[in-house]
């Protein structure tokens, strides 16, 4: 399983703009856990992403920036929160299509040589209100090409890149329910479900059932997010590590505030998580 600490690059425009704030957040994270390795999750606006999409020399820039401070990216983020571009397009606009692929197209290059697929967080489809038959049907054509366009990417460069759509209130996907009738015609290969787990606590009655539910409809948890590690999240991602095959691998600590904020929260979810069973890679397992 690998447990990334969020870093949002909403307001870099250009590689150089974001290795200094990359350079900002290392140095703090770096007093939290010394020199090795650290995995990390980005965060990238439309602007940032279709520059890098479309310029391979700025990836292999950011990817060499990357290696040098010892950060490692398996997955990336284009959900619409917090400070990013506003309004924000939904899944029935082709601006979050050319994102996502953007994304995609981004992370097969960045990820660690040994990694062979990565994943993407993206947005809840569209807010409830506004998600009418016109919107409903772009959506669904939009998220056709999505997977045809990370099928294509796969054969490509031979590295696999998933996709998790994020529930959350107001939105197309909120309930359990909501979210198996949403996404029960797409691909599930390569689509699936970001779980914000505060968001489940708070708002899903029975969290670990409509965990059940989402996977026995066939949708895969591919990421899951702690944006509040104060919330009761261990049960429900003890819940998800606990079928015969985990049912997701990877973890994003992503806390809103500084990066002080972000470096104390991951290093609280890491000795959770030991205390869950778990231990870092470089470490001997015990049992």
């Amino acid at each position: 399983m690998h447990l990334s600490c969020g870093i949002s690059l909403d307001h870099a425009e250009d590689v150089t703009t974001a290795v200094e704030r990359l350079d900002a957040a290392n140095s703090v994270l770096r007093g939290h856990f010394g020199t090795g390795a650290l995995t990390v999750a980005l965060r990238l606006p439309l602007r940032l992403a279709a520059a890098l999409a479309e310029q391979g020399r700025a990836r292999t820039r950011l990817r060499n920036e990357l290696d040098a401070r010892g950060l490692e990216v398996v997955t990336l983020s284009g959900a619409p929160e917090g400070g990013g571009e506003h309004p924000a397009p939904d899944w029935s606009e082709p601006a979050r299509l050319r994102h996502t692929l953007d994304l995609a197209r981004i992370l097969v290059d960045l990820l660690p040589a040994e990694e062979v697929r990565g994943a993407l967080v993206t947005g809840g489809l569209g807010r409830d209100g506004e998600w009418d038959e016109a919107r409903q049907r772009d959506g669904a054509r939009h998220l056709s090409r999505l997977s045809g366009g990370l099928a294509d990417l796969a054969w490509r460069v031979g590295r696999a890149v998933r996709a998790g759509f994020q529930p959350g209130p107001g939105r197309i996907l909120d309930s359990p329910e909501q979210t198996v009738a949403a996404l029960s015609r797409v691909d599930k290969d390569r689509l699936g479900i970001c779980l914000d787990l505060p968001t489940v606590l708070r708002d899903w009655p029975a969290p670990e059932a409509g965990i059940d539910r989402l996977t026995d409809a066939g949708l895969s948890v591919i990421t899951a997010r702690i944006t509040d590690p104060s919330a009761a999240w261990q049960p429900v991602l003890r819940h998800l590590l606990a079928a015969d095959t985990a049912r997701t691998e990877y973890v994003d600590v992503d806390v809103p505030g500084s990066d002080e904020q972000r470096g104390e929260a991951l290093a609280y979810v890491l000795g959770e998580l030991t205390g869950l069973g778990l231990v870092p890679e470089q470490e001997p397992c015990v049992f």
